[in-house]
Formats: C-alpha cells, sequence, structure tokens
C-alpha cells in the first residue's frame, strides 16, 4: 500500500475561519509552533490522527522566536490554545464541519460547529459540538483518561446535539477523536 500523509500547514490559520478572525488564528499559530517546537518536533512530523477519525498529517509550522517564547511562558494556557488550533485544522480537514461560534463559559464545550458553505441564518441548526483539551507531554493512559473526564463533562449538559471531543498531545503529535 503506497500512503502517502496529508499535510498540516499551520500557519492557515492566519487566514481565519468562519469564528476565527486571522489575528485569533495566527496567535493560535503560534502558540502550536511553541508547543511543538518545546517538545523536540521536527518540521514535517507525522501527526497521527486516532479514534473515530482517522488519517496521518505532516505537520508544518512558523519559526519559533525568543520573542513568542517570552509571549508563550505560560505552558498549560499555550497548550489549550495550541490544541484548539490544531483540532480546528483537523475538523476542518476532515469533517463537513467548521467552527462557527465560540461556546459561553460554563456550557460544558468550546466551540460550535456548522456545515461548510452553509449560509443558514440560524447558525446552531444542524449544529455540533466541540470540546477540545490539551496534553504538552502524556502517554496513552493519560490521553485515555482525559478523554473519559471531557466525556463525563460534555454528558453532564442536557443536550441531544451530537458533539467531538477532541484530545491533542504534542510530544508525539497525536490527535484523539471521539464523536458521540
Amino acid at each position: 500500500m503506497n500512503f502517502k500523509p496529508k499535510e498540516l500547514i499551520i500557519t492557515k490559520l492566519e487566514q481565519g475561519l468562519p469564528a476565527i478572525t486571522p489575528a485569533f488564528g495566527a496567535a493560535l499559530a503560534e502558540a502550536c509552533a511553541v508547543c511543538l517546537n518545546d517538545q523536540g518536533n521536527i518540521q514535517g512530523v507525522e501527526l497521527q490522527v486516532q479514534g473515530d477519525l482517522t488519517d496521518v498529517f505532516k505537520i508544518y509550522w512558523q519559526e519559533v522566536t525568543d520573542q513568542m517564547l517570552r509571549c508563550w511562558n505560560d505552558n498549560e494556557y499555550t497548550t489549550e490554545q495550541a490544541a484548539y488550533g490544531i483540532t480546528l485544522l483537523i475538523i476542518q480537514e476532515l469533517t463537513e464541519y467548521t467552527v462557527v461560534e465560540r461556546s459561553r463559559r460554563g456550557t460544558g464545550f468550546d466551540y460550535w460547529l456548522g456545515k461548510k458553505g452553509d449560509n443558514n441564518q440560524l447558525p446552531f441548526q444542524n449544529a455540533v459540538r466541540l470540546e477540545v483539551s490539551a496534553i504538552r507531554q502524556g502517554d496513552d493512559s493519560k490521553i485515555k483518561a482525559r478523554a473519559k473526564q471531557k466525556l463525563e463533562q460534555v454528558n453532564s449538559v442536557d443536550s441531544s446535539l451530537p458533539v467531538y471531543i477532541v484530545i491533542v498531545e504534542f510530544s508525539k503529535p497525536l490527535c484523539f477523536v471521539m464523536k458521540k
């Protein structure tokens, strides 16, 4: 079997998405670069997508500068923002959905997804929820534990709408996806 991984160009976030401004997308791209660089990854490292979605991407990001490192010095916040960046690109590449709005605090999830190209006046019609979690460096047991925790979190909210739960790990780049 001749399998060629797709490319995931992190700086494409700078173009923005329906609910991501170009400025915010550029910030997410910087966070991704800092996390990938911090874990010793090199350009073209493979990102495995596992779970309910599967694929392999070679990922590329901008050069990390000293100014970026000083700006993104809070590891927890940076890892969370980087996970949003990776996840939004993966969802865009592997599903019929795109990000259409950030959810409000206390809803149990991070973003609303809508169908790509749907210019519906009711943005939540046919919507899907998205919950993202980030691990800078962890093993399979930590990823599974986090996935279980996030599943309980989204199940605690009274909603019949589907949800994608995505756990992003940066040391051996992995994107674990569950759809419920």
